[in-house]
């Protein structure tokens, strides 16, 4: 079974120590493909080094958590390095870009600046979105019918059916990650199961959103240390779904593999090869 991790911030420091053993567990596991997404202008360079280096793709963009911190001019280095970048086939997307309306004090205004910029962005260079989405899937979908995009994906998605309804409209397949594994998250394990099989994508967002045996299944984790997740969890998210859907595991790849390929096309080629 080939399995694609929509989402991976393989760049991240949590993986300096043994980033290349990370990602061979991860391939022995049977995960073919990873789509690394930037934060952060200074970011982009590096995502995309990674992205050469173990044969995955990655995605280009300023998170909302990372808004704040981000210089206007970034939204021009963004732009630029889409340009620039405009002919590798392994830049599949525009993101992560979105909304948090979870986290307190965030500037909301300059948040939706940002997003819906890099909508533009994303619309000119014809690419799909990643997008991060906390509390706040009315106001992405609201950006999305505004400045419509080449679909994507929203990114550990967890609102009501209403606005599942409203991304799938708009485009967006829906990622699903180490929170469904948690049997008290019981709204995301009702859209895994509701959701048309076309709407769901897999994710881990390693190294965070750890499955629930990372966060339980040791006594020091219980203890309070913390858990690093990994894209080689994949398969194992993959069959909490498959138990869900009542799917077989070689059903939930097929099935996975093509929505994440309908979000991110240029995946496609990627896999040909």
């Amino acid at each position: 079974m080939d399995w694609i991790d929509t989402h991976c911030h393989l760049d991240a420091p949590e993986f300096d120590a043994d980033r290349d053993a990370v990602w061979a567990r991860a391939r022995a596991a049977g995960v073919t493909m990873a789509v690394l997404p930037a934060v952060a202008a200074e970011h982009f360079e590096r995502v995309r080094a990674l992205a050469h280096r173990f044969g995955l793709a990655y995605a280009l963009g300023i998170h909302p958590l990372y808004v704040e911190r981000a210089d206007d001019s970034d939204l021009e280095r963004l732009r630029e390095a889409l340009q620039r970048h405009a002919a590798d086939p392994r830049l599949v997307a525009v993101g992560e870009i979105g909304l948090d309306w979870f986290v307190p004090g965030l500037d909301r205004e300059r948040q939706q600046r940002f997003y819906l910029a890099q909508l533009k962005l994303a619309r000119d260079a014809g690419l799909p979105v990643i997008a991060h989405v906390r509390r706040s899937a009315d106001g992405l979908a609201a950006g999305l019918r505004r400045i419509e995009v080449a679909g994507g994906i929203a990114h550990a998605f967890n609102g009501s059916p209403e606005q599942a309804q409203a991304l799938s409209a708009c485009g967006l397949k829906l990622g699903f990650g180490g929170a469904m594994t948690f049997e008290r998250a019981l709204q995301i394990r009702r859209h895994a199961v509701a959701l048309p099989a076309s709407a769901l994508v897999l994710e881990t967002d390693a190294p965070d959103i750890a499955p629930h045996w990372l966060v339980h299944g040791s006594a020091p984790r219980v203890a309070g240390a913390a858990s690093r997740n990994e894209p080689g969890e994949l398969p194992r998210i993959a069959g909490v779904l498959a138990a869900l859907r009542g799917w077989s595991l070689d059903e939930t790849a097929v099935q996975t593999g093509a929505n994440a390929r309908a979000a991110l096309p240029r995946l496609m080629a990627l896999q040909a090869t």
